[in-house]
């Protein structure tokens, strides 16, 4: 965004102008624009969000788009969809819209959990128009047992920074977005491979699961998959460097 377009959006937000002489300098200081005017853009959709949350990136909208597609055949009925490690529930948020948008009158009962309740309270209030439940847990933990084998897909954005490359991210996520949202550990791939596992115990035969990557770790991310049982697949976005690797769940191929 342009150094204007910036300064737009702070005097907007500013009800004084003592109030704009503090965003600026906070602003100047590294804060995220997102944290300072108290939303993001994600889809078309404004998403309120405040210090201390992530910032949806605009390559996730990819995710969206693939989640959407595998939602294709389910639409007839409100499709189960769990929006796993969900920050500010703008993931859920965009592709609940955007099914509802494709066939009208459609609708998908969401579900959205996070492990960090700063970022779950804002899911709360950007889900709360279109009647989904939020939970504060790790992954499924807090999730009702009366899903187990019910989910139709499970969407995810997990952290997939490798830990040694956290110094590596601009300032900006590094000092003000929750550390929790951004290492994925040793590999990147520790909360893939956790996610994966318990997400087999609450697909539905058929079910699907998608989660965002990087290129370097998509062999690494198909591969965990499959040898948790899923049909894995991926897919890319050139133009916004976004990989998507997509899980369909086959528990009777384990047995057979």
């Amino acid at each position: 965004m342009f150094a204007d377009d910036e300064a737009r959006l702070l005097i907007e937000a500013a009800r004084s102008s003592s109030e704009l002489d503090e965003l600026a300098r906070r602003r100047v200081a590294g804060e995220p624009l997102e944290h300072l005017v108290g939303w993001a853009m994600f889809c078309g959709l404004r998403v309120q969000l405040g210090p201390g949350v992530f910032v949806p990136r605009p390559r996730s909208e990819f995710l969206v788009e693939q989640a959407v597609a595998a939602l294709a055949d389910t639409v007839a009925r409100p499709a189960v969809v769990v929006d796993l490690c969900c920050g500010s529930g703008a993931i859920g948020l965009a592709v609940a819209t955007r099914v509802a948008t494709i066939n009208t009158g459609a609708s998908i009962e969401l579900h959205a959990s996070d492990i960090d309740p700063v970022s779950i309270g804002w899911a709360a209030e950007n889900l709360r128009g279109i009647g989904a439940q939020t939970y504060c847990g790790n992954l499924f933990e807090s999730i009702p047992s009366r899903l187990q084998r019910n989910v139709d897909l499970v969407v995810a954005n997990v952290p997939y920074v490798p830990t040694s490359d956290l110094g590596l991210l601009p300032s900006e996520a590094r000092k003000h977005e929750p550390a929790a949202a951004l290492d994925g550990g040793r590999d990147g791939l520790d909360v893939l491979r956790s996610a994966a596992d318990a997400a087999r115990s609450w697909l539905r035969e058929g079910g699907q699961m998608l989660v965002e990557t990087s290129e370097r770790q998509r062999p690494m991310a198909v591969e965990c998959l499959r040898q948790l049982g899923f049909a894995a697949t991926s897919v890319s976005n050139s133009e916004s460097s976004a990989v998507v690797v997509t899980g369909r769940w086959q528990a009777k191929s384990l047995h057979t």
